[in-house]
Order: structure tokens, then C-alpha cells, then sequence
């Protein structure tokens, strides 16, 4: 029988090189998405050439209603094997300046999202006794990021809610980890100074989202794991 690893926020720069990974290691997906539909659907094409199904699943992980709906029955009869839990947005400035909204769109969709989608699957993987969740947390949640006080308090607020989980579920079979990130080459990071960025790299380049897909793929796959409740850096040194 084929497992099935739901991808949330699958349909662009990390997200979607890890749903073609774990397409490729032989999972169908379960690919979410906001409001990109074009992004989705090539996504969608592109895991149905590795020989996986895809199917698409629109709906905005920081509305509990809505997660309700696009998961719930869906998890009734089946739970799937992973949850990669990968939605995140920024609003950058600086405290002083920042707004109310730029702080609750960020917490809403980066740390409200993870509980709305963890307690809609959760049920299904106990149920099964079974399962590996991963978290995408980001470097700024280990050592914060000056302009992002909101962004960093969200990716902070996933690692402690990960451990945390990871103590209630691991009796069950359930793994939980996070990845943490630094700065990938992504569309979030295309207007960063890189000429700045670099130089606090140790091996002095910017990831790649094949170097998170890698090791997210490793924490869902490998047999043998004894990995639990840790938070893993991809960030070339930047944080030690």
C-alpha cells in the first residue's frame, strides 16, 4: 500500500521541491496551497511524472474553518503517513514601526496554521499508530532576525509546540522534528544584500531547496530513525 504525505503549502520554493522529493521516494501527495493555482497545478504535473498522484487542496491554513473543511473528512478513512507543515509568510519591519496586522497575518499563518492543521490530522495518525511530522521552522526562530520580530516569534513559537508535541505522541509511533532553514534561495529571499548575507556563512553560499527537501525527506523515509523532537539547522553555519 502507497503512503501519503500531505504537504502543506506545497505549491512554490521549498515546499515544492519537498513534495517532488517525497513524490520521487514513492509517496502520493497531498498538496495545499492558498490561492496560486498555476503554481499548484504545475506542481501537480510535475509529481504525476515521477509516477505519484497529486491532489490539489486549496483553502488558507490560518482559518480553522476552513482547515476543518479541506481536511476533515478527507482524514477520516485514511491518515497520512506524513505532515510536512511548511506554510509561512513575512512581514517585515522593524518593532517600533511594525502594525498590528503585519504582526497577526504572520503568527496567523505561520503558528495559528500549524495548530489548525495538526489538531484537524492528528486524530487519524494516533488512530493509526503511526507517523512522521516536520516542521518548517527557520533559523530566525533560533537566533531571531532584526525586522522581523513577528516572523521570528512564529518560527520560535513551532520549535517549542513541535517539542512539546513530540513528548504527547511518541509512545504512538508518531515522530515529530523541525528543519530549520537559513537563508535558502527562495522568491522570500531574491531582494536580500547577499553581498552582505555571505559573509556570515561559514561555507559562504546560500542554501538551496533541494539541501531542506534532502534532509525533510530523510526524517520521513528513513527505517531506522531514532530522531526525535529535535530541531535540525540547514543554514551552512550560520548558526552553531
Amino acid at each position: 500500500m502507497r503512503k501519503t504525505a500531505l504537504i502543506i503549502g506545497g505549491s512554490r520554493g521549498i515546499g515544492r521541491v519537498i513534495a517532488l522529493q517525497l513524490a520521487h521516494s514513492g509517496f502520493d501527495i497531498w498538496l495545499t496551497y492558498k490561492s496560486n493555482h498555476e503554481a499548484a497545478q504545475r506542481v501537480k504535473s510535475e509529481i504525476e511524472k515521477s509516477g505519484s498522484t497529486c491532489d490539489l487542496i486549496s483553502f488558507d491554513v490560518s482559518s480553522y474553518e476552513e482547515t476543518e473543511v479541506a481536511l476533515g473528512k478527507r482524514i477520516e478513512n485514511i491518515a497520512p503517513h506524513v505532515l510536512v507543515y511548511n506554510a509561512g509568510i513575512t512581514r517585515d519591519n522593524l518593532m517600533m514601526w511594525m502594525t498590528r496586522d503585519e504582526w497577526r497575518s504572520v503568527l496567523s499563518t505561520n503558528l495559528d496554521g500549524f495548530y489548525n492543521v495538526t489538531r484537524t490530522v492528528l486524530f487519524s495518525m494516533l488512530k493509526a499508530k503511526t507517523g512522521r511530522i516536520v516542521v518548517v521552522s527557520s533559523t530566525s526562530g533560533q537566533m531571531g532576525q532584526a525586522g522581523q520580530v513577528n516572523y521570528s516569534a512564529s518560527k520560535a513559537g513551532l520549535i517549542g509546540a513541535a517539542k512539546a508535541l513530540a513528548r504527547e505522541v511518541g509512545k504512538k509511533n508518531i515522530f515529530v522534528n523541525v528543519v530549520a532553514p537559513g537563508f535558502i534561495e527562495t522568491e522570500m529571499t531574491e531582494e536580500l544584500p547577499k553581498e552582505q548575507i555571505l559573509p556570515l556563512i561559514p561555507i559562504n553560499r546560500l542554501g538551496k531547496a533541494e539541501d531542506v527537501a534532502s534532509v525533510v525527506n530523510f526524517l520521513c523515509t528513513e527505517k531506522n530513525l531514532y530522531i526525535h523532537g529535535q530541531v535540525i539547522g540547514i543554514n551552512g553555519g550560520l548558526s552553531m
